[in-house]
């Protein structure tokens, strides 16, 4: 029992260090290393843009539009019962802008892109294509990590703009056609009780999102071990591990911003 714990305290400061260690030679290739003539390298990522952003879209949108209807519905029938109904416009636009937009386009990008990236590069790993690029004195981090790191830095922020936009579409159709809210006064209710401070949380936490499932996909991707099954071991853990990681921060992200008045 003792040496199972050891070895699973001893697993858990290794991958923690290996996760550091990636985000510093990332952070490395991006200040003292750019991109500067090298063409191939601005193309990836170009061409991962186009997969963690413009093809995520129509996931992320249907999701979130119908997490604005549920929302809305659930919130009519108790505001309903105090004669507040109109405010399932303001209750939809705050819920989404500061925790469920930003939190579940997390999610879903962390299912779709984060286990895509475990599963190219574990691929990469286990087929020693990533030991070629070392033979040819190509720097895996900055030609494999890094550009997909900034792809979702920036593409992440844009997805969750668009769950909470399709998000208050949904919670528009319900409060227009089944509650009989006006659409004018709603639209102006929903925009009356939201604050800079809540879109601003919202696109705060969806940075450091981004940053935890780059940082994962890539890490487990670049460790992958044992062949096709390690590819799927890989894969299931960086899913899994972002997924937690993801609320943790949240969680704390949320607390920061609450205790510190911002």
């Amino acid at each position: 029992m003792i040496t199972i714990l050891g070895k699973t305290i001893i697993n858990f400061i290794k991958n923690i260090s290996g996760v550091i260690k990636l985000l510093v030679d990332i952070l490395y290739w991006l200040i003292i290393g750019p991109f500067k003539g090298k063409a191939a390298q601005r193309q990836g990522i170009f061409n991962q843009m186009i997969f963690t952003g413009l093809r995520s879209m129509p996931i992320v949108f249907f999701v979130t539009i119908f997490t604005g209807v549920v929302l809305a519905m659930q919130s009519a029938y108790q505001l309903q019962k105090m004669g507040a109904v109109l405010y399932v416009a303001s209750l939809v636009a705050v819920s989404l802008c500061r925790e469920l937009g930003p939190v579940l386009t997390a999610l879903v990008v962390a299912g779709r892109v984060g286990s895509a990236f475990a599963a190219e590069l574990g691929t990469m790993k286990v087929s020693e294509q990533i030991e070629a690029l070392e033979t040819m004195a190509i720097n895996p981090v900055r030609f494999l990590a890094v550009p997909r790191f900034i792809a979702l830095f920036f593409m992440l922020p844009c997805l969750t703009i668009l769950g909470n936009l399709s998000g208050m579409v949904g919670g528009y159709l319900v409060g227009v056609y089944s509650l009989n809210i006006n659409p004018d006064l709603y639209i102006q209710t929903t925009f009356k009780y939201l604050e800079i401070k809540d879109i601003y949380t919202g696109i705060t936490k969806s940075f450091v999102f981004a940053v935890i499932i780059a940082l994962i996909g890539c890490f487990e991707g670049l460790n992958t071990k044992g062949g096709a099954e390690g590819v799927g071991r890989a894969t299931t853990r960086s899913v899994v591990i972002s997924f937690i990681l993801i609320i943790l921060a949240d969680c704390i992200i949320t607390s920061i911003f609450y205790f510190s008045k911002l």
